[in-house]
């Protein structure tokens, strides 16, 4: 069992701890789909559900979104078109994977550029303006949510070859 945790550096750093709570979550997604052959990354459970290459479309969009130019633009960018994100997926793993790696790399990279005194600039999304570090926890909800979606996905889609991602169930003294 490999258990990525979350932080367990102290720091009085919002920043670094956002970056390295975001990290955890790219990760646990990453063991859990890797994990699901190849042919249920695009496989709903019904009509009304979204495969893994939906939920990362989506994530990769929305991270490309809100990050780029994170500071001086809105971060629901005019040729973002949410919509789309939920139709015709990715439809191999080296696809899904490079939208998921730039995705990722965009929002990763816009907080690198951040200081602890940028948390209490305005920035906005949708019109609406946020605090550096609202756009920050907006986002890191997001995308635990929609991590939590690929997990149970693709925990379901392992079936009995899933290996557990975090704390394993205790198991019945024998």
């Amino acid at each position: 069992m490999q258990n990525s945790g979350m932080a367990h550096e102290r720091t009085n750093s919002y920043l670094i701890d956002s970056v390295r709570v975001f990290h955890n979550y790219k990760n646990l997604a990453d063991r859990a789909m890797a994990q699901v052959p190849d042919e249920a990354l695009t496989t709903t459970l019904d009509a009304e559900s979204n495969s893994i290459a939906l939920i990362v479309k989506h994530m990769s969009g929305n991270m490309r979104s809100r990050w780029t130019d994170f500071l001086t633009t809105d971060g629901e960018k005019p040729d973002r078109h949410r919509d789309t994100e939920f139709e015709s997926p990715a439809m191999t793993r080296a696809e899904l994977s490079a939208q998921w790696e730039a995705g990722w790399k965009c929002m990763f990279d816009a907080l690198a550029a951040l200081s602890d005194t940028d948390l209490e600039r305005t920035v906005e999304i949708r019109k609406q303006p946020h605090s550096v570090m609202q756009a920050i926890n907006r986002q890191l909800t997001h995308y635990a949510y929609h991590v939590g979606q690929i997990v149970f996905l693709s925990k379901h889609f392992a079936a009995a070859k899933w290996t557990t991602l975090t704390m394993p169930r205790k198991k019945p003294q024998v």
